[in-house]
């Protein structure tokens, strides 16, 4: 009996031993694959996740390359960049930059492309980015309608030869070009002053101001609004019914711009191919959106003419933005 006893422990023992190495092996094979395969994937995983830092790199390049509006810079830096030399005109500059820094309390800038679209682009981008709603009597009126009731109900056969800044554009088909340019402002505006988070707001505009074909519609449009208002006082003025702002008769007193036709033809057209604004337009820009624009003027520091609001009367409940210029061509957005 003992020895049947021990014979089939001995047994017992040699299947549990002979399992066992079965079992062994097989975990030695799975766990050869758990870590290769454990390997491999940590391998593919940092593969992508360095082919997604380069693809994510790449595409903020491109975005920055893009942008119209570039990210805040140290404004004392930057003049420090731009105006470096003992002349007297970069002394001149320095020290209204640092007249910037402490007495307005501006501490960044963001630069504004250089283009004859610059001081428009500047408004606009910040009137967006500061989530500032449409002016009140868009609320009241439909945009849409204005390059139909100018071109129909006033009978400004003329609006043909309008030009869209570097594309010289004359005919038949500007009023469907101008329809789609006004679709464009209301539908951006509409959108992005909709949103109430700022970080949010912020990266709807650096999409927007990285696409010119889309932002030069919102110029396009916000010149056809300056011309509509312009007719729209030329007629108060002919039929007398209603008095009109100071800043019309300033602009049909210029030669160049009696009237609405010559103001377009000389001057509108022009408006982001081979000029931008004067000074006078700059009154009219911050009239008809309803914002108080204040522009810090460098190269007339020291004089009374460093701080100009456009326009000059304007209501309390306006909203305010401000601008950087170095020579009343090109505008550039000061951070406070």
């Amino acid at each position: 009996g003992r020895h049947e006893v021990w014979s089939w422990k001995t047994a017992s023992k040699e299947s549990l031993c002979l399992m066992w190495q079965k079992v062994k092996v097989q975990l030695m094979l799975s766990m050869s694959f758990l870590t290769a395969l454990f390997w491999y994937c940590r391998r593919l995983y940092s593969f992508l996740a360095q082919l997604l830092k380069r693809w994510s790199n790449y595409l903020q390049r491109q975005l920055i390359r893009n942008l119209s509006v570039l990210p805040e810079v140290d404004l004392l830096g930057y003049s420090a960049r731009e105006w470096k030399g003992e002349t007297k005109q970069a002394k001149q500059m320095r020290e209204a930059y640092e007249e910037l820094f402490k007495s307005c309390h501006i501490k960044y800038l963001r630069q504004v492309r250089r283009d004859n679209y610059s001081v428009v682009r500047a408004v606009l981008f910040q009137i967006f980015s500061q989530g500032i709603p449409f002016p009140s009597w868009m609320k009241e009126r439909d945009i849409l309608k204005l390059p139909e009731k100018l071109l129909y109900s006033q009978g400004c056969n003329w609006i043909q030869q309008y030009s869209f800044g570097p594309e010289r554009y004359t005919g038949p088909n500007a009023f469907g070009k101008l329809r789609k340019c006004m679709e464009a402002l209301k539908t951006n505006w509409a959108e992005i002053s909709a949103t109430r988070d700022h970080e949010e707001r912020g990266s709807m505009c650096n999409t927007l101001f990285s696409d010119e074909s889309k932002e030069y519609k919102l110029y396009e449009a916000i010149k056809f609004i300056m011309l509509y208002e312009v007719v729209e006082a030329y007629e108060q003025i002919k039929s007398r019914d209603e008095p009109v702002h100071n800043l019309f008769s300033l602009l049909f007193a210029r030669d160049s711009s009696s009237d609405p036709l010559s103001f377009m033809m000389n001057h509108l057209n022009s408006i982001g191919d081979s000029i931008g604004l004067d000074q006078v337009e700059l009154f009219l820009l911050g009239y008809l959106l309803e914002v108080k624009i204040r522009v810090y003027r460098l190269h007339r520091f020291n004089t009374e003419e460093f701080k100009v609001n456009y326009p000059d009367e304007y209501r309390r409940e306006w909203n305010e933005i401000s601008l950087v210029t170095e020579d009343d061509r090109y505008y550039h957005i000061p951070l406070f």
